[in-house]
């Protein structure tokens, strides 16, 4: 027992330089270009976060998402909910007290003071410091706390295990390089997670996401699984006799605070329809089309061979999407329901944000991250299957990068965190990387598998991620080095969008594959006997 007790106060030795390495490579990030960067006459996403703190500060509430001559909504109109305008507002307090030029209505735009610069990478940083950070934190805590009853499972020091979350390269080149604020969403979407895979409190685990998602609409992805867990949760109850009592109690809790979180954030717009109706009709539009640029789902896949955009109308492509997306995610969804456990949870987080990813309308080749950070979570339990999406994920958004000006960034932290991966496999307590994929799961099952086909099974896997990764690094030499035909300038960005979309449908079925085999009940892992 004392060498368990002195292993897990080294574990907390090594976190805080875990922690600050993470935080340190997302300043030095912060230090290149960000998207638009003296690039008129739209800039890039920099200037509209900076724009909504303009418009915010100057135009009244309920005219935020309403075209006036005060608010071009041509011109980086807001389209995310109202907790985004919210925060925007108190950062344009801030902006205006350090430099007012910053916020001039109309005046500022395409403002690219240095100073101003500084302080909007301060924002970034201290959003992912005090929101991302703390609940990653927590769940990595978790998962050290369900080591020490006796699961094997690899990545499960605290240490280890919050170093290759925040060093995920996505996250970090997206926010802090090309200037976003992921870390705020996603930060609310772990912090929900962990109150219902740790604490247990679905209550709070409500609000959490309630705010997720009246932060970035695109959280959405997530609120399925969330749903049906907590739905499924309801059914729930000691006495058979108590259960529809039981049920009615639970559910109507949920729902109070589902309506009353809505209630608190829209009250300021509730004055009037019309401005709601505008609010949504921001954050859901239906004119931008099924996409805009390459991404890689399936509708930019099938758009190579058949042109989707001169056959269908925006209206018919999203019911077709919605169509597509509701198959796709029922698999998961059903299976989590009917044989609902926290393991299903995670998996069903993956399955239900990647189908959205793959098969919605109106994708962004930046929402990866959306399926990222559950695949991140899930990293302990099968390492290398989830280490492989997140490299292909991050590779993915390649064009991005390279048209803000970050490959340099994004070569370096994807070496740091295949470096970082590779130690963490030999710190492992138990034998992992590929093998991981054959028996990811193996302190729940008991039947013995037969050695010669793992090991042949093995060698195929192993082949495909080598060539996975000689396609990765191939492309990513072509977009660089060689120039497309003149006739096909997009060639490279399309060829990652094809490349990547093939490995997410694999992905896909892997996934479900692995939440469908699953178990309901699953064995108690055994304890560890202290030698």
């Amino acid at each position: 027992m004392k060498k368990n007790t002195d292993r897990f106060r080294i574990s907390k030795d090594y976190l805080l330089p875990g922690i600050l390495f993470a935080l340190v490579i997302r300043w030095c990030v912060a230090a290149y270009p960000y998207s638009g960067y003296k690039s008129p006459p739209m800039y890039g996403d920099f200037e509209a976060q900076r724009h909504w703190q303009e418009i915010t500060l100057h135009t009244p509430l309920t005219k935020w998402y309403i075209n006036t001559t005060q608010n071009d909504l041509e011109y980086w109109g807001l389209d995310y909910p109202p907790l985004t305008a919210y925060h925007m507002l108190l950062l344009a307090y801030v902006g205006e007290w350090l430099d007012p030029e910053s916020v001039r209505l109309f005046a500022s735009r395409g403002y690219e003071n240095e100073n101003h610069k500084e302080f909007m990478r301060w924002t970034v940083f201290l959003s992912d410091l005090y929101i991302y950070v703390p609940a990653a934190f927590c769940l990595c805590i978790e998962a050290q706390r369900i080591k020490a009853k006796g699961d094997k499972n690899v990545f499960k020091r605290v240490d280890v295990a919050i170093t290759i979350l925040l060093l995920y390269p996505g996250l970090i080149l997206i926010d802090h390089g090309h200037f976003q604020y992921n870390c705020i969403s996603l930060g609310l979407f772990l912090a929900a997670t962990f109150c219902i895979l740790a604490i247990e409190n679905d209550i709070l685990a409500t609000i959490c996401f309630m705010m997720a998602i009246n932060y970035k609409q695109m959280e959405l992805y997530h609120s399925l699984p969330f749903f049906f867990y907590l739905l499924r949760k309801c059914f729930i109850s000691v006495g058979s006799r108590r259960r529809i009592f039981t049920f009615i109690s639970q559910f109507n809790k949920l729902a109070v605070v589902v309506v009353c979180s809505f209630g608190i954030i829209y009250y300021p717009f509730l004055s009037s329809w019309d401005t709601v109706s505008h609010v949504l009709y921001r954050m859901f539009p239906l004119k931008r089309g099924v996409f805009e640029d390459k991404v890689s789902n399936v509708w930019c896949f099938i758009n190579v061979f058949i042109k989707l955009k001169s056959i269908y109308t925006n209206e018919m492509m999203a019911k077709i999407c919605l169509l597509t997306t509701a198959l796709a995610v029922m698999p998961s969804c059903l299976d989590l329901f009917i044989r609902i456990n926290k393991k299903k949870f995670v998996l069903s987080l993956i399955n239900v944000s990647l189908a959205f990813f793959l098969f919605s309308f109106q994708v962004h080749e930046k929402t990866i991250l959306l399926v990222a950070i559950p695949v991140a979570l899930h990293l302990a339990d099968d390492p290398f299957m989830c280490f492989w999406f997140l490299l292909v994920s991050n590779f993915s958004m390649l064009p991005l990068f390279l048209k803000d000006g970050l490959l340099l960034p994004f070569v370096t932290t994807t070496l740091i965190y295949v470096f970082v991966y590779s130690v963490a496999l030999k710190m492992a307590d138990n034998t992992a990387g590929i093998l991981t994929f054959i028996n990811a799961n193996r302190v729940y099952r008991t039947v013995k598998r037969d050695g010669n086909k793992d090991s042949m099974f093995l060698k195929i896997v192993s082949h495909y991620f080598f060539f996975s990764l000689l396609g990765m690094v191939f492309l990513t030499i072509c977009l660089i080095y060689v120039k497309p035909p003149t006739k096909f300038p997009d060639l490279y960005p399309l060829l990652i969008s094809v490349y990547s979309c093939s490995h997410f449908l694999l992905f896909f079925l892997y996934f479900n594959y692995q939440q469908l085999i699953l178990p309901k009940c699953l064995p108690l892992p055994q304890k560890v006997k202290a030698k």
